[in-house]
């Protein structure tokens, strides 16, 4: 296929933190919020006069000191932000929200704190606590500690403007960066698809780590370009799901696609489902409310630990592969991250025997690069499916 007329320019964008869009944003007199999560909603720290960064360490090689503070035992996305945060990496931020998603980031951020990584005078670290159970004590939790360490303190320390209305506007402009996503996803049901995961993995990736309005403009031309896009005629040996922890690393998707896979839909951190859901606004209630309810009851994370949630978050991987068409899953967890392994090993054989799919399960390292052995074993995943075809589904 003919190559995306921005597709080098969004590769390049993420090859560091600090990125052209985070310093245009910076220039523009605008906070910049940072956060290690999914569990912050994204539009409260978008409001007028900020914008978000999810915090991620690409190119990252020696972790030396970040092992060195946090030990070799925990997950090398918390060593590789500290590592980049002692290396002065994050000093473009203005403060770092962090909610108890695990306690491997809330060690890493607290560490940051401690050793005083970031050199602004009125930089703050804002921690919250997240619901492990979506119901009505969990929305009042979780609404208390956006009000807490988020609104609050923005309003405080910088001035932002947190009404209603501020919400609503900074949900209008979320929206139309889902809706963008999203729209641009839907060409990944092809038989032969105008877009491939590895190009689709890239805008979505951009849309967490830079100011949303300096996206947007892109994303459109980028959308008008793929509905014009001639697919080429080969195609790809099996369609997969990737399923999963937190992966900003753009060369997880290149390596499972370079091994004869197709990543048709994604369910991880830093994915678009459900990430890119569109946040539903009446008028009826405070934004702050709904926005709190949407983001408890559409998340996926393995933190929410009530009976529904977790049979939950197999049917709507199940969902998504039915969708989408996959012939398998890969169900991915980063070495050391306890709440995906638990949810990995559980979710790989109830998707398998339940749901009846060909399951890839695979723990892997923050920074792929090249990897010979999650290759090989992609590379045999796609060609335990094709003899499966061959044999009638058996």
């Amino acid at each position: 296929m003919k190559d995306l007329k921005h597709l080098y320019y969004f590769e390049k964008l993420l090859e560091d933190a600090d990125n052209e869009l985070v310093r245009k944003g910076k220039d523009e007199g605008l906070k910049c919020i940072a956060t290690t999560c999914e569990n912050v909603p994204e539009p409260l720290i978008n409001l007028p006069g900020t914008f978000s960064v999810r915090l991620r360490a690409p190119r990252s090689s020696s972790l030396e000191m970040g092992t060195y503070y946090m030990t070799s035992f925990l997950c090398e996305y918390s060593r590789a932000l500290l590592e980049r945060a002692i290396e002065g990496g994050f000093e473009f931020t203005d403060c770092i929200i962090c909610p108890d998603g695990c306690s491997m980031i809330n060690r890493c951020v607290e560490n940051m704190e401690l050793l005083k990584t970031m050199s602004g005078k009125d930089f703050f670290y804002e921690y919250m606590e997240i619901p492990m159970k979506a119901d009505d004590n969990g929305l009042f939790l979780y609404k208390i500690q956006c009000e807490n360490h988020i609104l609050k303190p923005l309003k405080e320390k910088f001035g932002i403007d947190v009404s209603d209305q501020a919400i609503r506007e900074a949900v209008k402009q979320h929206n139309r960066i889902c809706e963008l996503i999203r729209e641009i996803g839907e060409y990944r049901k092809e038989e032969k698809p105008r877009i491939t995961g590895y190009e689709y993995h890239i805008l979505t990736m951009a849309t967490y780590v830079a100011p949303k309005h300096l996206l947007i403009e892109k994303l459109e031309e980028t959308l008008e370009e793929v509905k014009n896009r001639i697919p080429d005629d080969k195609a790809f040996r099996a369609r997969v799901v990737l399923v999963g922890s937190e992966v900003d690393d753009v060369d997880v998707v290149k390596l499972i696609e370079d091994s004869g896979a197709y990543v048709c839909a994604d369910r991880f951190c830093y994915g678009s489902f459900p990430g890119r859901d569109v946040i539903e606004l009446n008028d009826d209630e405070d934004a702050l409310t709904q926005l709190c309810r949407q983001y408890m009851n559409r998340g996926q994370c393995p933190r929410y630990m009530n009976q529904a949630k977790m049979v939950g978050r197999r049917a709507y991987v199940a969902a998504l592969a039915k969708e989408y068409k996959a012939d398998g899953i890969i169900y991915e967890q980063m070495k050391f991250c306890d709440p995906w392994a638990y949810e990995r090993m559980m979710g790989t054989a109830i998707l398998r025997d339940d749901y009846h799919y060909p399951v890839l399960s695979v723990d892997r390292p923050y920074s792929v690069g090249t990897s010979g052995q999650l290759r090989t074993r992609v590379q045999a995943f796609v060609e335990s499916i094709e003899i499966k075809k061959i044999q009638g589904g058996k």
